[in-house]
């Protein structure tokens, strides 16, 4: 599925299920609650933390779905093509970071 494609599937899902878009400032609120939850798991699989018995059922691909939702969300109301700018966004981080990543020594 191409990005595009994701953002209308998005939309036809909102349309047929969702009955209209929460409004931007709602979809934000949700998106830094999703990805809460994505810490949460980070923090207790990857992290120092354990896991709580409420929390061993967590799906971290599930969880970043939900981010990935959220955030496709918010680019159909605002009218942005994220295929587009994920294009620009690594032509921007490519050429301001072509030999950063490479010569930095903490990453070896």
């Amino acid at each position: 599925m191409t990005i595009q494609e994701l953002q209308q599937t998005v939309d036809n899902w909102i349309q047929q299920y969702g009955v209209r878009y929460y409004n931007e400032l709602t979809n934000m609120a949700i998106l830094t609650e999703e990805v809460g939850e994505v810490a949460r798991i980070m923090a207790r699989k990857y992290g120092e933390q354990s896991f709580k018995a409420s929390d061993e059922a967590a799906d971290l691909g599930d969880e970043l779905a939900d981010v990935l939702f959220v955030l496709v969300c918010i680019a159909n109301q605002t009218g942005i093509d994220l295929q587009a700018a994920i294009a620009k966004n690594l032509t921007k981080k490519t050429q301001r970071d072509a030999n950063r990543h490479i010569q930095n020594e903490k990453l070896r």
